[in-house]
């Protein structure tokens, strides 16, 4: 079948879009465990950025498993593949141009350095760092509680692995920095390209 299907070629490329911007763009992407803080800093990472005329998008896990990814559930396979399309999601509104802010615990380095591989030198990887009894704390949701009640399988820190990246470009403890000191933090590096002081 895949040798039917062609590229079809395009006459406006990322470089003309960001051009068109005014700005480089890059793909900003937040693992860590559930109740680690992902979600919560890309959000305001978005507004700031937003509030300096930048244009950003968003992806959350929570939010795309509603839709895109409605059909995967949480075995090793099929969080494989719901990272898989999400780094080919998070490559096309980085060719659109815009700063993509991607927060999901994509728990395996395999899947998140595919993602980097299609990315390129504009992928960041942001490790969201707390202990797991403070996300454990902050479980609003009650999923930690029902994972050890074993009501949910396969759930990342309890009976499904999460394996910390070993040279993330950030790393922001959320159980030590609070919210805006750690946007104030990403703002800083992103906005000044400043990675090498981390």
């Amino acid at each position: 079948m895949k040798q039917n299907i062609f590229w079809h070629p395009v006459k406006i490329k990322r470089e003309d879009r960001t051009k068109l911007l005014g700005r480089e763009n890059k793909v900003i992407w937040f693992t860590g465990l559930s109740g680690s803080g992902k979600s919560t800093l890309a959000v305001e990472l978005a507004l700031r950025l937003h509030n300096k005329s930048i244009l950003t998008y968003h992806l959350d896990g929570d939010n795309i498993r509603h839709g895109l990814c409605s059909d995967l559930g949480f075995s090793k396979e099929d969080r494989e593949e719901n990272i898989r399309r999400i780094g080919e999601l998070a490559k096309l509104f980085y060719d659109a141009g815009l700063f993509t802010l991607v927060s999901f615990i994509s728990p395996y380095r395999k899947d998140r350095q595919r993602a980097r591989e299609l990315i390129g030198k504009d992928f960041i990887e942001v490790y969201v760092q707390a202990p797991l009894k403070v996300c454990e704390q902050r479980d609003t949701k009650g999923l930690y509680k029902k994972a050890k009640q074993g009501l949910i399988k396969d759930f990342t820190g309890i009976s499904a692995p999460y394996e910390p990246p070993e040279n993330p470009e950030i790393i922001i403890n959320t159980a030590k920095e609070d919210i805006d000191s750690s946007v104030d933090k990403l703002m800083g590096i992103l906005l000044n390209e400043d990675l090498d002081t981390l």
